[in-house]
Formats: C-alpha cells, sequence, structure tokens
C-alpha cells in the first residue's frame, strides 16, 4: 500500500524508526504515533519507501 501524500510517508518514516528503537517513541507526534501502535514494521516499511515524486504535501480528507 503506497502513501497517498508525502506527509503520510513521513509519519511512517517517523513510527518505522520509533519501532526499530531508532528514536524514541516520546518523541511521535499525531499520526506517526498512531501508526506506530497499529501497524506492522512490514506495513510501515511500505509506506515510507513510497517515493515523493508526484505525491501531494497532504491529501484532504473526504467524507
Amino acid at each position: 500500500m503506497p502513501a497517498k501524500s508525502k506527509a503520510q510517508q513521513k509519519a511512517a518514516g517517523a513510527a518505522l524508526a520509533a519501532k526499530r528503537g531508532d528514536m524514541k517513541k516520546s518523541a511521535l507526534k499525531g499520526a506517526s504515533r498512531s501508526m506506530e501502535k497499529s501497524m506492522s514494521e512490514k506495513e510501515l516499511e511500505e509506506l515510507a519507501s513510497t517515493s515523493h515524486k508526484g505525491k501531494p504535501e497532504h491529501v484532504s480528507k473526504s467524507g
């Protein structure tokens, strides 16, 4: 599952770093904190490895 925006990709990267122990879990905020708790390392890797090219900075929530 590729990231839909640059922000989602960056949050996944931060969550992955915390899950691997490269950064403190207490440093996570918002989406990255919930991603770290709810997603596996493999899922986070897939999101974090998505290319930035052609991705919007943010995707608006559609309700």
